[in-house]
């Protein structure tokens, strides 16, 4: 058999195999996407819900239900905790974007 002929047949062979597989690996992508919108929106309520505890912290500050020195370490421990969630949603954004 000619070596040509061989040659071309591989290439029609590849050719097909890409076009075939291109779906499959194309649903790969979408799942992945899919996924890193789903981290995104759990990072989102997370922070929803740390900025409400620290509403909430404040609030039983001012109704006098935490003492001033209580009400400083949960706040600063609240933020810090904010601070984070903020930092992976950053990072996230980053790689999706990047």
């Amino acid at each position: 058999m000619d070596p040509l002929a061989v040659l071309l047949v591989l290439v029609a062979v590849g050719l097909t195999v890409l076009v075939i597989t291109a779906p499959l690996r194309a649903g790969r992508a979408e799942r992945e996407s899919v996924r890193e919108e789903g981290r995104v929106a759990d990072i989102d309520a997370a922070k929803e819900a740390k900025y409400r505890e620290i509403r909430d912290a404040e609030l039983d500050f001012r109704t006098g239900k935490l003492s001033e020195a209580d009400w400083k370490a949960i706040d600063r421990q609240l933020r810090a905790e904010a601070v984070a969630l903020l930092r992976q949603a950053d990072e996230l954004t980053g790689a999706t974007r990047g």
